[in-house]
């Protein structure tokens, strides 16, 4: 069974989390086949950050499966201040079939799902972003038709969306490489619980000062910004920091000849990657954006209808490999 909310990579088994990117695949095939799937339901969209595609592909998503979307902005609701996340939670349960929210504590999210009876979605957090990494990983399975011994090779922040990915990675069993700064790696508990998923799905990881050993004979290789809301005052030393950690052309030679080339976006084009890079053939950033709309759908499906996929019976067909 698959629980109420999708707050984390972490809350789920390695087979619910391949079920969630088997029913993308379904909906991306044959989207209009779901066009009533969630006739009738409300989306409420709690954004205390800014943003394109978590805001366009959740709204577009609910849509298309026959829904509405409700968008709340920082002005409507001021989390913690105009109103406790507690009673914004007792109110739009009583109003709404779902909550997708967006916002800077992981601690609110979290909150918000105790005290709401109706799905909760994390749509981004200082802490993590599990939508970006199922839209990543949806990513590297069309691409590459497996998931499963894949090096993947993040260059960058040990940021939320290199704790997502690399979650996501352990319970699919690919070799993730984490290539940072001394002192930027992903968090001790993060590392830890990665690890021990890693040897239940004979997955890897490895956490590198170099970001050459991360690249070198990768399959995928991904980055995002250097410098990510909030840390504006830490831009400039950021980018001395981070500057021999840019993926450029020089990076991508080291890679697998067929490598892919990911970007949660927004890019800071000339800082983490060049335009050589992110707009040669091997990136995959805009196939990616457009997998958040589907990875989304799917995940929207489940948590608020999730007898439906079963109910119409269209996954009979083989699904991506996923495991060699």
């Amino acid at each position: 069974m698959l629980g109420k909310d999708f707050l984390s990579i972490r809350d789920f088994t390695p087979q619910q989390i391949r079920h969630f990117l088997h029913v993308a695949t379904q909906l991306k095939a044959r989207p209009n086949d779901y066009q009533t799937a969630l006739k009738g339901k409300t989306l409420a969209m709690i954004f205390e950050k800014p943003s394109l595609r978590t805001r366009v592909s959740f709204d577009v998503g609910i849509e298309q499966l026959g829904g509405h979307p409700l968008y709340l902005s920082p002005a409507e609701i001021s989390l913690g201040k105009r109103e406790s996340v507690h009673d914004v939670a007792k109110n739009l349960e009583r109003m709404v079939d779902a909550i997708i929210i967006r916002t800077f504590d992981h601690e609110i999210v979290l909150e918000m799902a105790r005290c709401a009876s109706i799905p909760v979605i994390n749509g981004l957090t200082d802490y993590s972003h599990p939508c970006q990494a199922m839209a990543d990983y949806l990513t590297i399975l069309e691409v590459k038709g497996h998931i499963s011994g894949l090096k993947i090779a993040y260059i960058g922040d040990g940021n939320n969306v290199a704790r997502s990915l690399l979650f996501l990675g352990a319970q699919l069993g690919a070799d993730v490489w984490i290539a940072t700064p001394p002192g930027y790696e992903p968090d001790n508990e993060a590392i830890t619980w990665t690890r021990k998923r890693c040897a239940e799905t004979n997955a890897n990881l490895t956490i590198t000062h170099d970001p050459e050993i991360a690249a070198f004979a990768a399959d995928v290789i991904y980055t995002d910004v250097w410098t990510s809301m909030g840390q504006e005052s830490e831009m400039e030393a950021r980018k001395q920091i981070f500057a021999p950690y840019q993926v450029n052309s020089d990076l991508i030679a080291r890679t697998k000849a067929d490598a892919i080339f990911l970007h949660c976006l927004p890019a800071h084009r000339g800082d983490e990657v060049t335009d050589e890079v992110i707009d040669s053939p091997c990136s995959f950033v805009f196939q990616q954006a457009e997998n958040r709309l589907h990875a989304q759908k799917a995940i929207m499906l489940e948590l608020m209808k999730g007898a439906y996929m079963k109910e119409r019976e269209v996954t009979r067909e083989p699904m991506l490999e996923l495991v060699r």
